[in-house]
Formats: C-alpha cells, sequence, structure tokens
C-alpha cells in the first residue's frame, strides 16, 4: 500500500480544502509531521483510516464535522493510493447536516456517500478515473479484500504510537495476549478452548445426570428392599463397579424369601377350607334346630288366636247382611240429606231479601221478581243519554286541560321575547370579546417566541461569564508561568553559552584534532564551572518554555473564544437584562397568552349561540301567534258542552234514584230479582224434598225388620267399608292357612332329626373360622408383598444395569473431554509449560516478531540489546509463554523490561513495533504496507541514540517504504527535509509543506 494524495476539506480542525501530496512528502524516503499540540497532527491519520473503512480509528472519538467550517462546505476525504497493484481513489462523505438548497437558513440531512475509483487506461494510452463501486458495503468489501487487514490492525501497523508499545513492551503475559490475540486472528483456537470447556460442562452435566439416575435407583432399590434384608444397607455408590453385585444379591434374597411366603400361604389355605367346611356343618345343624323352636312358638301363638278370629267371623257375617240393605238405607239417607239442605238453603235466600219480601210465598216472590224486571227496562232505555253526558264531561276537561296548557304556552313566549333584547346584546358582546382576545394572541405569539430566545441567550451568556472568570485565572497563571519559564531559558542559555568552551573540551580525544584550532594536542583543556548546563538541561528548558508559551497561547485562544461567545449571547439576549426579570417577563407574557386563547376559544360558541338565539326567536313568535288562535276556538266549544251538559244531567237525576251511573241502578235491579226468584225457587223445592223424605223413610224401617234389625239405624251401625270387610276376609283366611302350614312343617323329618341332637355351637365354629382367615389373609399379603418386592426388585435391577451401561461411555468421555481441556487451557499436569493453546500459537508469532525488531533494534542500540522470547513456566500457576526480556550484551544477563530506561524503551519499542508490523503484514496476505507512520517518543532520545535510529527508519528505504514521523523534536525538524507544518489558528488548522531543514 502506498500513499499518493488526501484531500480533505471541513475534517476536524481543517475548516476549509487541504491537500497532503505523499508523493511530493515521500521523495526522501522519510518525512516529518509537526507543529502545535491540538493542530490536528494525528487528524490526517484518522482521515486516512476514515477513507479505507469509513470510520476513525478505535481509539478517537472525535467529531468529523468540523466546528469552524462554513455551512455550505461539506464534510468529505478523498484518498489516492495503490492498492494490491490497483490505482484507487475513494472519496466519502459522511452523514450531516448542510444548508436546503433553496432555503440557505433550513438544515437537512446530508446521507453518508462512499465513491471508489480506480485509474484506468484507455486504448490511446489516456489514464482517467472510472467509477467502480457507489455502495458502503460493497466498497468495503473491495478494500478488506485488497487490504487484507482489519481497521484495528491497519492502525496498529501503519501508525506506530510508541506509548501503546512501551505498554506492550512492559504488559504482562495475559495483556500481551489480548493485543497479539486482536492482531493475528487467533480467536479461533480460543474458541476451540471454549468448546472444549462448554463440551465440558454439557459431558459433566450428563454424567452428573446419569449418575443421579444410578443414585436413584439405587435408592428405589433399598427402599424396595426394606431393612430385613441385610445387603439393602451401606448402597454402594454410582461409579461403584460393585453396585450392580449388591442389586443382584437383594433381588436373589427376595426371590427366596417369596418362596418361602408362598409355602405358608398354600398351607394356610388348607386349614382355612377345612374351617369352612366344619363351621358350614355346625351353622346347618343351628339353623334347623332353630328353626324347629320357632315353627313350635309360632304354632302356640295361632292357637291363642281363635277366640279372636271366631268374633272376626261373626262381624263379618253381620256387615254382610248389612250390605244387602245398603240401596234401601242410603236412598232413605239421601232423601233426608237434600230435604236439609233443602231448608238452609231456602233460609240464606230469605236472609237477602228486604223485610217487605222475606215472608211471602213462592207466588208472591215470583211476581215481586217480575215487577223488579219492568223497572230495569225503564231505567235501560235511558243508558244512551248518560253515554253522551258522558261524552261531554270528558270533552269539557280535556278542553279545561288545553286552555290551561295554552295559557302557559302564551305567557312563557311573552316572558322569552321580553328577555330577548338583553340575551341578544350580551351574546354580541362576548363574540366582541373573544374577537379581541383572539387579536391579542396572534400579538402576543412573536413577543413570547423573541423571549425565549432571549432567555435563552441570557443563560449562555451568564454561563459563558462564569467562565470567562475562570479563563481570566488560568491566562493569569499561563502567563507567569511562561514568564518564569521564559527567564529561566535565557538564564540556562546564557550560562551554558558563557561555559560553552568546557562543553568543547570536554569532548576532546587525545591524539584526535580540536575542532576549534585543528590541534592534535590539548595542553590546557577549559574544564567545567560548578552547576554548569549542559545541551539537554538547555533543551529541557526550551522544551518547558515552548510548552509554556503553547499553554498562554491556548488560555489566550479560550478567553478570546469564550468573549466572542458571550458577546453573541449578550446581543441575542438584548443586553444586560438580568435572568430573573427576562424569566418573569415570560412568564407574565405566557399567562396573558394563555388567558388571550382561553378568551378567545369563545369565537366560535358565542356566534353559534347569537345565531341560534335569531332562530329560537322566530320559533316562539310562530308558538305565541298559534296559541292565541286555538285558544279563542276552544273556549267557543267549551260554552257550547256546558249546556248540553246540564240538560242531561237535569233528565237523568230521577232515573238513578240515588246510584252514581244508570248501570249501577239497572246493576242492583237486576240484583234484587234475581234474589226474588232464587229464594222462590228454594221455597218450592222445600215442598218436594220434604214428600220424598217421608216416601224413603217409610221403605227403610220396613228393610230392616225383615233383615233381622230393630231399625235402619242399627243396621247402618253395623255396615264395614268393602276392604275393611275385604282384609277381614283376608285376615281370617291367613289364619287358617298358617296353622295349617306350621304343623306340617313341624312333622318334617329334618328338624325332628335335628332336635334330638345336642345343640350347636355356632360360635366356637365361627371363632375358629375366622382364626383361619386371618392366617391365611396375613400370608397371603405377606406372599403378595414378597412377590411385589421381587417384581419390583427385578424391574429396578433391569433398569439399573441399563443406566451402568449408559454411564460407563460418559465418565470415559468426561475424562478424554476434561483431559484435552486441562491440556489445552494449561491447566493438566500434563502441559508442563502451563500453555494454552492460543498463547502456544502467539508464542510461536512473538517468536517471528522479535527476529524480526532485533534486525533493527541491533543496530539502534550498538549491538547492546537483543529481545529474547521466554515460555518459561509461570510462578504460582500462571498461564505461560508470551512472556519477553531484554538480553543485555553489556552484562550478558536478561533484564526485565521494565528495568529499561524511557529512552531505551522508546527505540526497543520501536523495533518491536517494526517487527510487528512485518509480521502482520506477511500473516495478513503480504499486503506491502510502503507508507508507515511513527508517532512521538522520539524526545527521550540522546542525540546519538536519536542518529541510529533515524538511520534504522532511513534504511526502511531499501524496501521501498517510505516513514512519516509524528513529533516535537527539534533535531527532527533540522534534519529531516521533507516536513509537512499542521499550525491551528482561531478559525481552524493550516497545511504546510516544508522542503529545506530548519536552522
Amino acid at each position: 500500500m502506498r500513499l499518493h494524495s488526501l484531500h480533505l476539506q471541513a475534517f476536524g480542525p481543517f475548516a476549509r480544502r487541504h491537500t497532503v501530496d505523499f508523493d511530493a512528502l515521500s521523495a526522501d524516503g522519510l518525512f516529518l509531521l509537526h507543529g502545535d499540540t491540538g493542530a490536528g497532527k494525528s487528524t490526517l491519520f484518522a482521515a486516512i483510516c476514515f477513507a479505507l473503512y469509513g470510520l476513525p480509528p478505535h481509539e478517537r472519538n472525535m467529531r468529523l464535522r468540523s466546528d469552524h467550517a462554513p455551512a455550505g462546505l461539506l464534510t468529505e476525504v478523498t484518498l489516492e493510493l495503490t492498492l494490491a497493484g490497483k490505482c484507487l481513489q475513494i472519496r466519502r462523505i459522511p452523514a450531516q447536516k448542510r444548508p436546503h438548497l433553496r432555503n440557505s437558513a433550513e438544515l437537512v440531512d446530508q446521507k453518508a456517500e462512499t465513491y471508489l475509483h480506480q485509474w484506468v487506461l484507455d486504448e490511446n494510452g489516456h489514464g482517467r478515473w472510472e467509477g467502480i463501486i457507489k455502495s458502503h458495503k460493497e466498497a468495503a468489501e473491495e478494500i478488506k479484500s485488497l487490504l487484507r487487514l482489519t481497521r484495528q490492525q491497519f492502525c496498529q501497523v501503519v501508525l506506530l504510537p510508541q506509548n501503546e508499545f512501551t505498554k506492550f513492551l512492559r504488559a504482562d503475559a495475559s495483556e500481551r495476549r489480548v493485543l497479539l490475540g486482536t492482531l493475528f486472528g487467533t480467536r479461533r483456537f480460543g474458541l476451540i478452548e471454549e468448546f472444549l470447556a462448554h463440551r465440558k460442562t454439557l459431558t459433566a452435566k450428563t454424567r452428573d445426570e446419569a449418575r443421579a439416575d444410578v443414585l436413584r435407583l439405587a435408592e428405589r432399590i433399598q427402599q424396595a428392599a426394606g431393612d430385613d434384608l441385610e445387603p439393602a444397607q451401606n448402597a454402594p455408590r454410582a461409579d461403584d463397579p460393585a453396585t450392580r453385585a449388591w442389586a443382584s444379591a437383594l433381588h436373589h434374597q427376595a426371590l427366596t424369601r417369596q418362596h418361602a411366603a408362598d409355602a405358608a400361604t398354600e398351607t394356610a389355605g388348607q386349614q382355612l377350607t377345612e374351617a369352612r367346611l366344619t363351621e358350614q356343618a355346625v351353622r346347618d345343624l343351628h339353623r334347623l334346630q332353630q328353626a324347629h323352636r320357632t315353627t313350635a312358638h309360632d304354632l302356640d301363638l295361632l292357637h291363642e288366636q281363635a277366640t279372636h278370629h271366631d268374633h272376626l267371623a261373626e262381624r263379618r257375617d253381620r256387615a254382610v247382611k248389612a250390605q244387602q240393605l245398603q240401596s234401601v238405607l242410603e236412598t232413605a239417607h239421601t232423601a233426608d240429606l237434600e230435604h236439609t239442605r233443602a231448608l238452609d238453603d231456602d233460609s240464606r235466600a230469605r236472609a237477602l231479601l228486604p223485610p217487605e219480601h222475606a215472608s211471602l210465598d213462592t207466588a208472591g216472590l215470583t211476581h215481586a221478581a217480575q215487577q223488579l224486571h219492568a223497572d230495569t227496562g225503564a231505567v235501560q232505555a235511558l243508558l244512551p243519554d248518560e253515554a253522551t253526558l258522558q261524552r261531554h264531561a270528558a270533552e269539557l276537561a280535556a278542553l279545561d286541560r288545553e286552555r290551561q296548557q295554552l295559557t302557559e304556552t302564551l305567557t312563557d313566549a311573552q316572558e322569552w321575547l321580553n328577555a330577548l333584547p338583553q340575551r341578544r346584546a350580551d351574546l354580541a358582546a362576548r363574540l366582541e370579546t373573544a374577537r379581541s382576545a383572539q387579536e391579542t394572541s396572534r400579538e402576543l405569539t412573536p413577543t413570547l417566541n423573541l423571549v425565549e430566545k432571549q432567555l435563552e441567550a441570557a443563560r449562555r451568556r451568564d454561563a459563558l461569564d462564569q467562565q470567562i472568570s475562570a479563563a481570566h485565572k488560568v491566562l493569569s497563571q499561563a502567563e507567569k508561568d511562561s514568564t518564569q519559564a521564559a527567564k529561566t531559558y535565557v538564564d540556562i542559555r546564557r550560562r551554558r553559552t558563557d561555559g560553552i568552551v568546557a562543553e568543547l573540551a570536554d569532548r576532546l580525544v587525545d591524539g584526535e584534532d580540536c575542532p576549534v584550532c585543528g590541534s592534535p594536542t590539548h595542553p590546557a583543556p577549559a574544564t567545567a564551572q560548578p552547576g554548569q548546563p549542559t545541551a539537554a538541561d538547555e533543551q529541557a528548558a526550551e522544551a518547558a518554555h515552548t510548552r509554556a508559551q503553547q499553554s498562554e497561547n491556548t488560555a489566550k485562544e479560550a478567553l478570546a473564544q469564550l468573549n466572542e461567545q458571550a458577546a453573541t449571547a449578550r446581543g441575542e439576549a438584548g443586553g444586560n437584562t438580568p435572568l430573573a426579570d427576562l424569566t418573569a417577563h415570560r412568564t407574565a407574557l405566557e399567562q396573558h397568552l394563555a388567558d388571550a386563547l382561553s378568551q378567545a376559544a369563545d369565537t366560535g360558541p358565542a356566534g353559534e349561540q347569537l345565531a341560534l338565539l335569531e332562530k329560537e326567536q322566530a320559533d316562539t313568535e310562530h308558538t305565541r301567534n298559534t296559541a292565541t288562535a286555538r285558544m279563542g276556538a276552544a273556549d267557543a266549544t267549551y260554552d257550547s258542552l256546558h249546556t248540553q251538559r246540564e240538560e242531561l244531567t237535569h233528565r237523568l237525576a230521577t232515573a238513578l234514584n240515588g246510584h252514581a251511573t244508570l248501570a249501577d241502578r239497572i246493576t242492583h235491579l237486576t240484583q234484587h230479582a234475581g234474589r226474588l226468584e232464587a229464594a222462590a225457587a228454594c221455597a218450592a223445592t222445600v215442598t218436594t224434598t220434604a214428600t220424598d223424605r217421608h216416601s224413603a223413610t217409610a221403605l227403610a224401617e220396613q228393610a230392616a225388620h225383615a233383615a233381622g234389625f230393630t231399625s235402619p239405624a242399627e243396621a247402618s251401625a253395623v255396615r264395614l267399608p268393602d276392604d275393611e270387610l275385604t282384609a277381614i276376609d283376608k285376615e281370617i283366611t291367613h289364619w287358617r292357612e298358617q296353622r295349617l302350614v306350621l304343623t306340617a312343617r313341624l312333622a318334617e323329618p329334618e328338624l325332628q332329626a335335628a332336635i334330638t341332637q345336642p345343640p350347636a355351637d355356632l360360635e366356637h365354629a365361627v371363632t375358629e373360622l375366622n382364626t383361619a382367615t386371618t392366617t391365611h389373609t396375613r400370608t397371603a399379603a405377606l406372599a403378595t408383598q414378597a412377590a411385589d418386592r421381587t417384581t419390583t426388585l427385578a424391574t429396578l435391577t433391569a433398569q439399573l444395569d441399563t443406566q451402568i451401561q449408559r454411564l460407563e461411555p460418559l465418565e470415559d468421555a468426561y475424562r478424554t473431554v476434561d483431559h484435552l481441556h486441562g491440556l489445552i487451557s494449561g491447566g493438566s499436569p500434563s502441559n508442563q509449560l502451563r500453555m494454552q493453546l492460543e498463547s502456544y500459537v502467539l508464542a510461536a508469532r512473538l517468536e517471528d516478531v522479535v527476529d524480526a525488531a532485533n534486525t533493527r533494534l541491533s543496530r539502534m542500540s550498538h549491538h547492546r540489546f537483543t529481545l529474547v522470547h521466554s515460555d518459561d513456566r509461570a510462578a504460582r500457576g500462571a498461564k505461560s509463554g508470551l512472556d519477553l526480556k531484554v538480553l543485555d550484551a553489556w552484562s550478558g544477563h536478561k533484564r526485565h523490561t521494565d528495568t529499561l530506561s524511557g529512552g531505551e524503551s522508546f527505540y526497543v519499542s520501536l523495533a518491536l513495533a517494526l517487527g510487528l508490523a512485518d509480521i502482520v503484514t506477511a500473516e495478513a496476505g503480504g499486503q506491502a504496507l510502503d507508507t508507515l507512520f511513527i508517532d512521538e517518543g522520539f524526545g527521550t532520545l540522546d542525540e546519538d541514540t536519536l542518529h541510529q535510529v533515524l538511520d534504522v527508519l532511513d534504511s526502511l528505504r531499501a524496501h521501498d517504504r517510505t516513514v512519516g514521523l509524528i513529533s516535537h523534536v527539534p533535531e527532527l525538524r533540522r534534519r529531516i527535509t521533507q516536513r509537512l507544518h499542521i499550525a491551528k489558528h482561531i478559525d481552524g488548522s493550516t497545511l504546510t509543506h516544508l522542503t529545506e531543514a530548519a536552522e
């Protein structure tokens, strides 16, 4: 990779357009970038990194857009370089804000853009830039494929920051591993270790689960075996080979116990069968003896009931005779009941009649009823007049309600019309107030916006005033420091000039020519005075003076910027008006505006209500006129109907006879006539039922005497209901049948044979049977338990054997992966160096880096120092393999890198950085990096060492490399002719290409 030119504008501290011609700078193979601190030296490399990768270096959290750039000048970077034999031009525009094309005061978003061009020749040999890619992604892939370096690798091997490599030189193995792993991409070896660790964890988890399964089965076997089997105690572990034998022994013992329990159960079953047969025989004898005693007792009871059943037979016979007279007796009884009922009805009917009709006979009652029917017909003829009267009354009531409603309507309408002028005036005033408030709100809005801007500017003004006060103090101190540093520098320079002869004499060597007089003899060389300053003292004083001046200039620039910003803020705030006054003014305006907006919101409602009021006026006037016309018509109709109602009322007064309506009078007459007719019918029924009762009573007495009864009453008394008569007949029949059955039962042979035997002892037989049953149940339960335990143990033993077979390969797998993980991670005793796999690979890369670094370090250190890579085992179990030491040829001993001085650390780390750049480049694919940058660190070297380092850097040109140094060291400006000076100004930094060595 060789850089040709860099064009940047509005980038970082560079506010304008600037171009860096690397071809011109690289004419001598070595160029210098120098300038004030913060001017933007490192920004040039950030621009190169941004052009290649679209992002600044990892460690730079920089803002790409320049704060000093004009608004219309876009931030962009263009880099021309040769990469993998291709001449490319990369142009990048980052995302930013830019003015609108038509309205410059408005800012719009500018999207990020990327353009990749390649220099091509046509058939005539004329070159031109040809666009090949515009996509960010495609450009990134193309550059990565050509450069073969990640952004971090590029920043590490193209820009060599000495402070970072000094840290790398002195870092411990773990810190050094992080950087090397990133540069060489050895993460894949770390992933192998992580994979094995993860595999170990998963294998251990699976193995532990299998162990847990074995232990659970062992516990279940132990539980199933119980405490009565000897091997059940002290169960082996999951990984113990004796576990299978232990389970098999338990199963064998359980099987033996099962056979014994089965034999005991068979014996108990035989005993139970014999006990059941004995108990059944005793139970049968007991049943027959009990049946004989019960039968004899029941037959004695039946003999005792003979008299009762004779009485029942006599009662049944008399009831049968009385039942034959049932029809005659019932006829007489019915006739008597009907006559009694007729007398009661006649008494109740006469009680409802008025006194003048209560004593009439049947003919008189009938005549009075006919007279009342005639009066009812006369009253019914007047019913139409009564309906007309009721209709007139309803119409008059309706007219009264209508006239009342019309009166209320007229009153309401007139009251509304009377209040109309005042309501119209109130709404017009509301509308005018709302419109006035609307105009006021329009005037207040821009005023409030202006006050808001003034308030924000006042806040910035007050904050800047505080910063200015602090900046004055900083500037005052910086001026004092600068004055003091200038005095110190002038004093040291004067004292060194006064003693320069002694400094020259100190360099004289016997036999060599004096640089002043040329004599090889030096009879009386001058000697230095005590406290004589050296060149290093003068350089240090000069550097301190320069830093003090830079600090003073920085403080002045900061103060000027603050004053400018404060003046701008003060102008925007309208002067020095206090922040509290502006805040109070804004609050008052906000309240005034809120009140105005609240009043202005009434514009629409007030206008709508005013229009609605006009419509309501028309509707109310129409309602009033309509009600007036309807009131006149209602009054005329009411007078006519009132006259007709008076005439009808007088005509119906006689017919009503004190009743409310004619219907009431008709109902009264009809009911009275009905009661007279009912009383006449009851009187006729009494006469008829008296005759029927006399005839039926005479016939019943004659029949009773013929059946042997003294009277009909006696015959009725002995009568029984059919169901009771049937029950008596059944009871007599059942008693006779039972007596025959029990007599036959008592004579049966088996009962006669059983009664001759001794009494059966059933309780003893049952006790013997229960004892045999309990014994058999207990032995059967024990046999079942033994069988279940044997089956369970057989099943669990088979499962245990399966789980052990599953566990054994898992144990082997875990031991294998554990051994591999320990070996790769450095924790296994087999790994004697305790080196991780990634560290082992990095150690090989570090050896290559050390070899490449030593080719340059030998020259830089006058063949004194040599870097040595050590893979010795670290102390206290720490990881090994990435240790660095320095072999000092003067002492012949290896030294720790942190024992080197500042200058020694610089050139040792520089050699290490150059070697690392070579190896990383080769590792990335062999792409040559023709342009390198080295950032700072030269100020720590003495003059001779500086020359040696520069000679080594000059030697890089032999490999067609160009080296750019970034430094403040004056000696470099005097030695390097191609220089790029970066100066900072209040309006942005500038670039100047210088081609002569400084005086």
